[in-house]
């Protein structure tokens, strides 16, 4: 098994580990000299010359397009992995037979996700509050964070767009959105053009009311999730490993890259279900739109392909 990882950033250095740490074969795609054994200095060569099996795109978000479209001009076939968001913008993208497109929304391989998922499979959901917060500065210590695409605008950067995680696991475990509303923007003294706080409102085929809090402002780090139904109040602490069901705690350990490597274990062996699909990213994509013109309008976006139903 051979695969490749485009762009050796934090998050491509963290993939290309992972992959190398498994077994498989892996080389680099980065303009930059970097730190690891096999390197090519452009996307062409090292398909045609390394001849992968799995292609993960890891570069900044504003570069996903480009780099998945150069992949489908050279006709290559197999499994992609995308970072998370699929691309910065929604945009019409026609797949070419025998390539499958993935989305790196690996929360979704979180024990404490999960059995919340099976917990709530069978019950009414009445409401829902997610946050996430996150010192931006606190991120890659190693760097001045006014550097990283994360601070840029331009480069797809934005806590919106940073910790989509949570509008992914919301539409996987709550149904597709209905209809959202939000504020957001930058509002504190970081020194980036980015956005860097969002409060979103959301109904979705299975709850009536999502609420979503995200930034990059909190010390030390929050991830939170509370969920209540007709018959029990769930809350889950992902930070913390606290999983806690109308008072009763367990507590959970997981290693750093876990989920990660979850993740690839169901990519490459096939048990794709728990995956996020092409057609799951674009819808995030199209939500991160609604999230933003919501913002502009100030008024709700509606999403009319989705009926609501209770469960």
């Amino acid at each position: 098994m051979k695969a490749i990882v485009i762009g050796y950033g934090s998050i491509g250095k963290r993939h290309a580990t992972i992959l190398k740490d498994m077994g498989i074969e892996t080389a680099v795609v980065s303009r930059r000299e970097v730190d690891f054994p096999l390197q090519y200095s452009d996307l062409e060569s090292a398909i045609k010359v390394f001849g992968p099996q799995l292609i993960v795109i890891a570069n900044k978000t504003n570069e996903h397009y480009s780099s998945l479209n150069e992949i489908i001009k050279t006709g290559w076939k197999g499994k992609i992995l995308v970072e998370k968001p699929l691309f910065h913008k929604a945009y019409k993208f026609l797949l070419q037979p025998g390539v499958e497109v993935f989305v790196a929304y690996n929360l979704r391989f979180h024990p404490g996700i999960q059995r919340l998922r099976s917990e709530i499979q069978t019950e009414c959901i009445i409401s829902v509050m997610a946050y996430v917060g996150q010192y931006l500065p606190s991120w890659r210590p190693d760097r001045d964070y006014r550097e990283s695409y994360s601070s840029k605008l331009e480069e797809g950067g934005g806590v919106l767009r940073d910790l989509s995680h949570e509008l992914d696991y919301i539409t996987w475990l709550f149904g597709r959105w209905r209809r959202i509303t939000a504020v957001g923007g930058h509002f504190s003294s970081l020194e980036i053009s980015s956005d860097d706080c969002w409060g979103i409102l959301v109904e979705t085929e299975f709850c009536p009311i999502v609420s979503l809090q995200m930034n990059y402002l909190d010390r030390p780090g929050r991830r939170e999730i509370v969920v209540v139904t007709d018959k029990h109040t769930y809350k889950l602490d992902l930070y913390k490993g606290i999983f806690e069901i109308d008072g009763r705690i367990d507590s959970f350990e997981i290693k750093r890259n876990e989920t990660y490597l979850n993740q690839y274990r169901s990519l490459l062996n096939g048990n794709l279900d728990m995956l996020c699909s092409w057609e799951e990213g674009n819808n995030i994509l199209r939500m991160l739109e609604a999230i933003e013109t919501s913002k502009q309008r100030q008024e709700w976006i509606w999403n009319e392909e989705v009926m609501y139903d209770l469960r």
